[in-house]
């Protein structure tokens, strides 16, 4: 068993960091007054800094919400970095930056130490089931270390390539979630609009080649209203802002990835930052005049 700190006991961190206590692992976390009850009574031990986190394990993940959170966490006064020793591998499972990924693997890197960029999906029904997929950059002997704690949090586990690559490949993730929350709107829409029971319409599409994980959970959650998240709106605001500004480095078009960040924001506008990002849906409603349900 391993001795591991988990900084970031959120929505997703929360049953992640859960699996690895069930598993016999030591877990360590950060205690901000927020540790959720159930990881208490599971034996998580709560310590007063990120450095301490990183003093008492051999493993550190981390599940915050974007770049300057990880930056914070790794590199502040009483930092994960100042409690590491030669050895020790540094895990980020939170989506941030590749650009910023690859200057913080270096850094740790300098320290004697692995990093691993392994971000997920799933929402929160993954991280729940332990099915999440995983998307890793690190070297080979990073990931090996890290693989079997991957592998009692998800099922779909891929090293993609060195550092930064992880991150790469969760803003191409969260491009065609966008779009595909964006399409499946547009279809119920039309269809309620039309006169069809948009709920019947998603049964129907659900055994056809349009079928997708996002039209049975997404699609249930437009047509049901249940947009507590989940995932955030604004969290997904931010995974598609690191797709449009590297798509402007890189000198690439995304039209679609643009109007989805358009559809997002103006949900964001009508106070709509904390709902699920299937509620992208609303803002489509807002220019038809008419909801799906």
């Amino acid at each position: 068993m391993s001795k591991v700190g988990f900084i970031g006991t959120g929505i997703m961190g929360a049953p992640m960091a859960g699996h690895l206590l069930d598993a016999g692992h030591t877990v360590t976390t950060l205690d901000r007054g927020k540790v959720p009850a159930d990881l208490k009574e599971k034996g998580i031990v709560p310590v007063a800094t990120s450095r301490e986190v990183a003093e008492q394990s051999e493993i550190v993940i981390l599940m915050v919400p974007d770049t300057p959170q990880v930056e914070e966490v790794l590199f502040g006064e009483g930092g994960v970095a100042e409690g590491l020793s030669a050895g020790k591998t540094v895990i980020d499972m939170s989506s941030i930056s590749p650009i910023a990924t690859k200057e913080f693997a270096r850094k740790i890197n300098d320290l004697g130490c692995e990093y691993v960029d392994a971000p997920v999906s799933g929402g929160e029904v993954g991280a729940k089931a332990a099915t999440l997929t995983i998307m890793c950059g690190a070297t080979e002997k990073g990931f090996a270390t890290a693989k079997p704690l991957f592998e009692l949090m998800g099922k779909n586990i891929t090293l993609v390539g060195g550092n930064g690559d992880g991150q790469t490949c969760k803003v191409a993730n969260q491009i065609i979630v966008a779009l595909n929350i964006e399409a499946v709107g547009e279809a119920l829409l039309f269809a309620s609009k039309a006169g069809a029971d948009p709920a019947k319409v998603r049964e129907a599409l659900m055994g056809g080649f349009a079928s997708s994980k996002i039209l049975e959970v997404h699609g249930e959650r437009m047509v049901k209203r249940t947009f507590d998240p989940g995932f955030r709106i604004e969290l997904h605001q931010k995974d598609l802002n690191l797709a449009l500004s590297s798509a402007r480095a890189m000198g690439v078009g995304l039209p679609n990835t643009a109007t989805a960040q358009e559809l997002f924001n103006a949900c964001t506008a009508h106070g709509g930052a904390g709902w699920d990002h299937s509620a992208m849906v609303k803002a489509l409603e807002l220019l038809a005049d008419h909801d799906v349900a």
